[in-house]
């Protein structure tokens, strides 16, 4: 990326970040919420979070979802051994499961840890996670050499962007 690109959030673009790192307040419209608090017009705001979101200053906005709040208690990150050469094409399979909040390649470290493939499931018990992960199993058929779940024991604090 060139000098030229790079954008520079300005003072107003910083007081939006300010006002929205705790999350988005829970209301048919945030925006205008967080226009009014800051004295902006509703119109700008969204400009500048798009503007920001184009220039990667902000990468994403989401729901941060707290699984044992919903009732989802038990939360397995699956971990696999596949087969590299259709990693790519079965890791997009697995990702577009309903049950299946993130998917992603990891490299091995061998000989301790020989996984290269991460679903995390969740499900209101530890049964239904092993259920979903033999959904898993099934459609990684012979490509799946081992796999492991690995029960989350605690829940670790989820933050976006903060500024000090």
């Amino acid at each position: 990326m060139s000098e030229a690109t790079v954008y520079r959030p300005d003072e107003k673009d910083l007081l939006i970040i300010e006002a929205t790192q705790g999350g988005l307040p829970v209301s048919p419209t945030p925006y205008h919420d967080i226009a009014e608090a800051l004295d902006m017009d509703p119109e700008d705001v969204m400009q500048r979070v798009r503007t920001m979101q184009e220039h990667g200053v902000i990468r994403r906005i989401g729901i941060v979802p707290n699984h044992y709040k919903l009732g989802y208690t038990a939360n397995g990150m699956s971990v696999w051994d596949v087969d590299d050469r259709h990693i790519r094409e079965l890791g997009r399979k697995i990702g577009r499961l309903d049950f299946v909040s993130h998917c992603y390649h990891r490299p091995r470290h061998l000989p301790e840890w020989p996984y290269n493939l991460f679903a995390m499931v969740h499900g209101r018990n530890r049964d239904e996670v092993f259920s979903k992960v033999k959904t898993i199993a099934d459609m990684l058929g012979d490509a799946r050499r081992e796999y492991q779940v690995l029960f989350s024991t605690e829940i670790l604090k989820k933050t976006g962007l903060r500024l000090s």
